[in-house]
């Protein structure tokens, strides 16, 4: 069985309403304007590009403080750093541990990576995380131009190490994304709520 993890609230923290709340309370001043203004941040062109390395840190900063009216100081301070900030979350790199484990003893388990990770953050978890070392391998979109759901960033993970669709079980905290693992024919979970992970893993794996 191949295990294919997104990184991004499965194995590390992601609270983007959170963060710019912390940055911008005055913008920000109750969960659903945090939630909007994450959105604003998040889920547009320019942050795809800077995801699929087609847009650089201080560009997409440039655009976005441009786009939003927001203080370019302000949002370089939230934006440049989250790659040394984020998390491991505890139970679920526990989980990869037993994982790792199990594949170095009966070696029918391989376990790899498929994240939306720009550059510089990817850089900063690979020095910062030894645990990274236990995949069998992995692809960050900023290294190979391309950002989940396109299919051809699934697609080129499967041919990069020859994973049978029916035999990979794909780990995400999108549902678009999910989806698309989906339609490829993959096994998944939706990971929903991180601390829930590593039941509904055994519970697919039959352990």
């Amino acid at each position: 069985m191949n295990i294919v993890f997104d990184f991004g609230a499965v194995l590390f923290t992601w609270q983007p309403a959170s963060l710019v709340a912390q940055h911008f309370p005055q913008l920000a001043a109750t969960p659903g304007q945090a939630q909007q203004l994450a959105q604003a941040i998040f889920n547009h062109g320019d942050w795809h590009g800077f995801d699929s390395g087609t847009v650089a840190l201080d560009e997409v900063i440039g655009l976005t403080a441009s786009r939003l009216d927001l203080a370019h100081e302000t949002l370089h301070g939230a934006l440049a750093p989250i790659g040394e900030q984020l998390a491991p979350i505890a139970c679920n790199v526990e989980m990869l541990s037993r994982l790792h484990e199990q594949r170095s003893r009966h070696g029918g388990l391989k376990l790899y990576f498929l994240s939306n990770m720009p550059t510089p953050y990817a850089r900063a978890l690979e020095r910062r995380h030894d645990f990274l070392q236990w995949f069998d391998g992995g692809i960050f979109s900023g290294d190979v131009k391309l950002a989940k759901p396109d299919p051809a960033i699934f697609r080129l993970l499967a041919s990069r190490y020859q994973l049978g669709s029916t035999e990979t079980l794909f780990i995400d905290d999108s549902l678009v994304n999910v989806k698309a693992a989906d339609a490829l024919g993959w096994q998944t979970i939706h990971c929903e709520v991180p601390e829930r992970l590593p039941g509904q893993l055994m519970a697919k794996l039959g352990l």
